[in-house]
C-alpha cells in the first residue's frame, strides 16, 4: 500500500528531534535559573531596605540626642551609635544592592537565553532543513548557557525551592500559550 504524504504533513528527522529536545531542556533550565535569580534579587532588594531604613532612622534619632544634656540620653546615643556602626558594617560587607543587581542581571540574561531557545526550537527548527546548521546553533545556545552558569552568582537552595514552587504554581505561565 502506497502512502501519500501531503504537503501539510511534516516529517522530522531523528537528529532534529534530538536537537529540539535539547533546546527545550535549555529553555526549561533557563526558566528555573532565571526565576531563582529573580527570587534572589527580590530578597536582596528587600534586605537593603530592611537594613538601610532602620540605619537612617537610628542615625537621625542619634543626631538629635546630641542636643539633650542627660547621662541616660548620652548612654542611649552611645548604644544607638554602636548599632548604627554594626548595621552599616553589615550593609558594607554584604552589599545587598549590588548583590540584588547582580542577580537581576543574571535573571535577565537567562530569560533572554530562554526566549532564544524557545524561538529556536519552535520556529528555526521548522524552517531550517540542515541538521548541521541546527546543531551549530544549538551548540551556540549551550555555550551561552554554560558561560552564564560560570559568570552568574550562585542561587541559594532556598531561592531555588521558592522559584520551583512558583513555577509549579503557574507564576511563569503565559496566557497565549494556554490558548494554543
Amino acid at each position: 500500500m502506497n502512502e501519500i504524504i501531503s504537503t501539510q504533513e511534516e516529517t522530522i528527522s531523528k537528529p532534529k528531534d534530538a536537537i529540539i529536545i535539547e533546546a527545550k531542556q535549555i529553555e526549561e533550565n533557563c526558566l528555573f535559573t532565571a526565576k531563582g535569580h529573580y527570587v534572589c534579587a527580590q530578597f536582596w532588594s528587600k534586605f537593603h531596605l530592611w537594613i538601610g531604613i532602620p540605619t537612617v532612622i537610628l542615625a537621625a534619632v542619634t543626631g538629635t540626642l546630641i542636643f539633650v544634656k542627660s547621662d541616660k540620653v548620652n548612654i542611649t546615643a552611645g548604644v544607638l551609635s554602636i548599632l548604627i556602626i554594626v548595621l552599616s558594617a553589615i550593609t558594607t560587607f554584604l552589599n545587598p544592592k549590588e548583590t540584588a543587581s547582580s542577580h537581576l542581571n543574571a535573571g535577565n540574561n537567562y530569560d533572554s537565553l530562554m526566549t532564544k531557545a524557545r524561538m529556536f526550537w519552535s520556529i528555526q527548527c521548522k524552517i531550517e532543513s540542515s541538521d548541521l546548521v541546527l546543531t551549530e546553533k544549538l551548540r551556540e545556545l549551550a555555550e551561552f548557557r554554560d558561560r552564564l552558569n560560570r559568570e552568574s552568582p550562585q542561587i541559594p537552595y532556598l531561592a531555588y525551592k521558592k522559584a520551583k514552587k512558583g513555577i509549579e504554581k503557574g507564576e511563569t505561565s503565559h496566557t497565549i500559550l494556554k490558548k494554543t
